[in-house]
């Protein structure tokens, strides 16, 4: 089905990218970079993504996906592979910028068309069966990234990355017939402003939920591999406790279409962010590879079912046509937090240490907690 075959693309072309932002933060550290320097080349990820993400969208609308997915494939490889050819920190500003803006083309246009492979009957199912494939992706990705380092070394590790994008490249250049057509949203849809999908409440309270999740997933894997780094720990470690934070999400995702039937997508997603919240503030307290892995679970499991709860809103919340430019603002909205994050933590872990850090990101998911509870998300 091709479904299946758009999460096995999934699963790859995100294992390279999960990977590249552990594999840019440990070599940069190992060049001698400071916090507030891994924090620039993080923020470096959503920069671009968070200019151009509704344009994608529109594209992806206009074109149909098999081009999008193949900028975004074909981009993230040559990004990878930029480091072992010019090795050095500006290398890894350029390869930074890179990776995030091209990715973003093949990962709005999946959640753009995955919503309607299948009827909407499968609509649950089809994001469920995605968010799986990231899922599975956030495991493997850090995983390969810290035992390629402490086996092959960093630059090696880039390759190693750059591989998982191969089988993605040749399904879209010799298989493209599995990927549905244009959506062909009429000239007036085409013409009005992305900010016209802001203005309707029911999707703004879901792109206000879906960037409260992400900062969180976010700002956890940009600081986790620094905290690590500062407390000891091997880049395999580092690396397994990103791939445990990464089968919670998975796990959680499995169960997501029992919890949604019993709660409101409201009520979900609020409590996940008072989950994720609790997690944060656990993090300082230990230095114990294994007791961090297990507050790493905690906080895969409250942030893990954003993405499919959020896109499948989105999706049904969508005016007809315009489903992939939805998906380009929510991407807009969440990669804000992805830029405003590394800096502004980054900066505090620079001047502060490391537990306010984690401690200033839990008050600020509490507080969006609190307000979530007044944002009104109906089930659909």
């Amino acid at each position: 089905m091709p479904i299946y075959l758009i999460v096995l693309m999934c699963a790859l072309n995100h294992s390279g990218f999960s990977g590249s932002r552990m594999a840019v933060s440990l070599y940069a550290l190992e060049l001698g970079a400071s916090q507030l320097t891994i924090g620039v080349l993080m923020a470096l990820y959503a920069l671009l993504p968070m200019l151009l993400a509704v344009y994608v969208g529109k594209l992806a609308d206009r074109v149909g996906p098999r081009l999008p997915m193949m900028i975004g494939t074909a981009g993230v490889a040559v990004a990878l592979l930029l480091p072992p050819l010019f090795p050095g920190l500006v290398t890894l500003y350029v390869s930074a910028l890179l990776l995030g803006s091209t990715f973003h083309f093949f990962f709005i246009t999946v959640h753009g068309i995955a919503g309607g492979i299948g009827g909407a009957e499968n609509r649950a199912r089809n994001y469920a069966l995605v968010s799986l494939g990231f899922a599975a992706a956030g495991f493997i990705g850090p995983l390969a990234t810290g035992f390629s380092i402490d086996h092959l070394g960093h630059l090696p590790a880039f390759m190693v990355l750059a591989g998982f994008t191969v089988v993605p490249m040749l399904l879209l250049w010799l298989k493209p017939d599995f990927l549905p057509k244009a959506a062909g949203h009429a000239a007036e849809g085409g013409s009005r402003s992305a900010f016209d999908l802001w203005r309707i409440p029911s999707l703004r309270n879901t792109f206000i939920a879906s960037g409260i999740i992400s900062s969180a997933w976010d700002l956890f894997q940009f600081y986790l591999p620094v905290y690590g780094h500062a407390i000891g720990l091997s880049a395999s470690a580092i690396g397994a406790i990103l791939g445990v934070f990464a089968l919670a999400t998975f796990v959680i995702r499995i169960v997501l279409s029992a919890l949604a039937r019993r709660f409101s997508e409201a009520q979900i997603l609020t409590y996940a962010i008072f989950v994720a919240a609790c997690a944060f503030v656990l993090f300082p307290v230990f230095q114990n590879a294994y007791a961090l892995a297990a507050v790493a679970f905690l906080l895969g499991l409250g942030v893990g079912c954003g993405q499919p709860m959020s896109m499948s809103l989105i999706y049904a919340l969508a005016p007809p046509g315009r489903a992939s430019e939805s998906a380009g603002l929510r991407v807009t909205v969440n990669n804000v937090a992805h830029l405003v994050i590394p800096l502004l933590f980054g900066s505090i872990g620079t001047a502060f240490g490391y537990a306010p850090v984690f401690v200033a990101n839990s008050a600020m998911l509490v507080a969006g907690g609190f307000l979530m509870r007044k944002a009104g998300i109906s089930k659909t």
